[in-house]
């Protein structure tokens, strides 16, 4: 007697579902919304150890099911084949058998046919030759799957040992010391090419770091110096309780002197330091309308030293680049010719267009720069005459953003003398497409 099915359990409504207006949203499935094979789920995958979860052992389940599954499907045809080709023979016979029947008077004899069916022992070997083999073929299946899970797990390990190198590396580089490298030998293969990124991202990482902590000594004993004659000048003059207005009028003058010359620094290492923030976004920008805007804002202070500004376009044509960056560069190319050139003398500004690229270049009557010095005057903090450069409120960090500005952009920066005794300074940059034709 068939039992009577269980009513269906009433559907519970979900009050998130059914008001679209509600702000909070469907939230996520807690425990009791679940259903019983994903509680089932959840709870199996949680009481797995660590190395149940582990890329080697998916990998090893993986090889070891395909390997498995390849097999099982090779076997069972192997099995239908044999079954379909040792099919059961059955061998007939007919016999005639005599039906002997007694009646009054006598017997009566009625033949009749009849048709035996045999089975060959043939037809038992085979039976019994595939049922041999469908328990071999099940056993061998099952030594083969733990057979592959054991190589399996041997073969992963050996292919992902690089991997396990690479993380031991990584746990112990520490954020002071980039020097380890990961130095993966062997064929030029995926991992290879992993070990060899990680290591060249280290050695940026490495050079990032040994420049950042070479500017912080360098911007750390610049700002030393300023502070030290303001406070060594403070100190005299509040122990002498002898000193006239004059003296305090020196001093007063004295740390003013170095406090202009400590926020001229700074300002120059914001600017230092913005440069190396990640870029702006970029444009078209005409270097012959940078240099006039340089060349005018600095106007006054020319003429106030009776400093003539030359300015020309020979046909500079639009760079890609941060309009801002290059205008920095240019404008400290002018501030350096104009701190540098004596009174009464011209500095040339020209910008244009050659084989190389786009350029400008900034001339001075000055007191050049011997060639012996004109590699480093683009590293930070250097100063020909430091004197005269402490004197004047030089910072040291100008042409250091001018190189640094010209190497963002993919250009560069150099230094020559000219026929005038001064010195000529180049800025060159790639041109933007279609812009390549030399003026003529």
């Amino acid at each position: 007697m068939a039992e009577p099915e269980a009513p269906a359990s009433p559907s519970v409504p979900n009050p998130a579902a059914e008001r679209p207006g509600d702000p909070s949203g469907p939230t996520a499935p807690s425990a009791e919304v679940l259903s019983r094979p994903a509680r089932v789920a959840v709870a199996l995958a949680e009481r797995l150890p660590d190395w149940a979860g582990s890329v080697r052992f998916r990998l090893t389940a993986l090889y070891s099911l395909v390997l498995f599954a390849l097999a099982a499907f090779l076997v069972a045809g192997l099995y239908a084949v044999l079954a379909a080709r040792l099919g059961d023979e059955r061998v007939y016979q007919t016999y005639q058998v005599t039906t002997v029947e007694r009646v009054p008077g006598g017997v009566t004899l009625t033949p009749t046919e009849v048709r035996a069916e045999y089975r060959s022992v043939e037809a038992l070997a085979n039976e019994r030759a595939l049922g041999l083999l469908r328990s071999y073929s099940l056993t061998a299946l099952v030594l083969l799957f733990f057979a592959s899970m054991g190589v399996g797990w041997l073969v992963a390990g050996r292919v992902l040992a690089p991997i396990g190198r690479i993380t031991g590396v990584a746990r112990e580089i520490q954020a002071t010391d980039l020097s380890r490298r990961i130095a993966l030998g062997g064929p030029p293969d995926e991992l290879r090419e992993l070990a060899d990124t990680f290591d060249a991202m280290l050695a940026r990482l490495d050079g990032a770091f040994d420049t950042q902590q070479r500017f912080i000594q360098e911007a750390s004993h610049e700002l030393r110096n300023p502070l030290a004659v303001m406070r060594t000048n403070l100190e005299v003059a509040l122990a002498d309780p002898d000193a006239d207005a004059a003296e305090l009028r020196r001093v007063a003058e004295l740390v003013g002197a170095s406090a202009e010359r400590m926020s001229t620094l700074v300002d120059d290492l914001l600017v230092y330091a913005r440069l190396g923030a990640p870029a702006r976004e970029r444009g078209p920008v005409r270097l012959a309308s940078l240099a006039a805007d340089a060349a005018e804002e600095l106007e006054a202070t020319a003429t106030e030293r009776a400093i003539r500004l030359d300015v020309e376009d020979l046909g500079a044509p639009e760079v890609e680049g941060d309009a801002l960056a290059l205008r920095q560069a240019v404008a400290n190319l002018l501030v350096n010719a104009v701190r540098l050139a004596p009174e009464g003398s011209t500095i040339w500004v020209r910008s244009g267009l050659d084989e190389g690229g786009a350029w400008v270049t900034v001339a001075d009557e000055g007191p050049g720069i011997a060639p012996e010095d004109r590699p480093r005057v683009f590293e930070r903090f250097w100063r020909g005459d430091k004197a005269s450069a402490r004197a004047q409120g030089r910072s040291g960090l100008g042409l250091a953003i001018v190189a640094q500005v010209a190497g963002d952009h993919g250009g560069t920066v150099h230094v020559d003398g000219n026929e005038r005794g001064g010195s000529t300074f180049t800025l060159r940059f790639p041109a933007v497409d279609g812009s390549q034709e030399v003026p003529t």
